[in-house]
């Protein structure tokens, strides 16, 4: 499995990658193979200020429905509108096409916070 050294990485596999205090957010490698196939992404959150941990949307996958938790405090500000019509790219590209939000990060330093490539790689092995 692919685990990028230049994200971030929660406990419930979504990656984080900050530019300035803007944030792109995904699943990871290992969520999606755990996930399946997917088929839906829903994001109701664009616009709203969320704390960590918070839900900030579900993906659909063919045999389940998971929620997907906010990385670090902030505002949703975009959806990836390319996964309505090509959800599975969170399957074939989790850390590019298949990228999730984009969000105006509270604190950038909480980002920093979070587990690096190699603790996450310990974590799902």
């Amino acid at each position: 499995m692919n685990f990028p050294s230049t994200l971030r990485y929660t406990k419930d596999h979504e990656w984080i990658k900050l530019d300035g205090n803007v944030a792109t957010i995904g699943i990871t490698d290992y969520a999606q193979k755990e996930l399946g196939d997917i088929v839906y992404v829903e994001v109701e959150t664009i616009g709203k200020a969320l704390k960590a941990g918070e839900v900030f949307g579900t993906v659909e996958a063919v045999k389940t429905v998971s929620d997907l938790f906010l990385p670090v405090d902030g505002t949703i500000t975009e959806l990836n509108a390319a996964l309505a019509n090509s959800p599975e790219s969170v399957n074939s590209d989790p850390y590019g096409d298949g990228w999730m939000v984009k969000m105006t990060v509270n604190n950038p330093a909480d980002v920093q916070a979070l587990m690096d490539s190699a603790t996450y790689e310990k974590q799902v092995a």
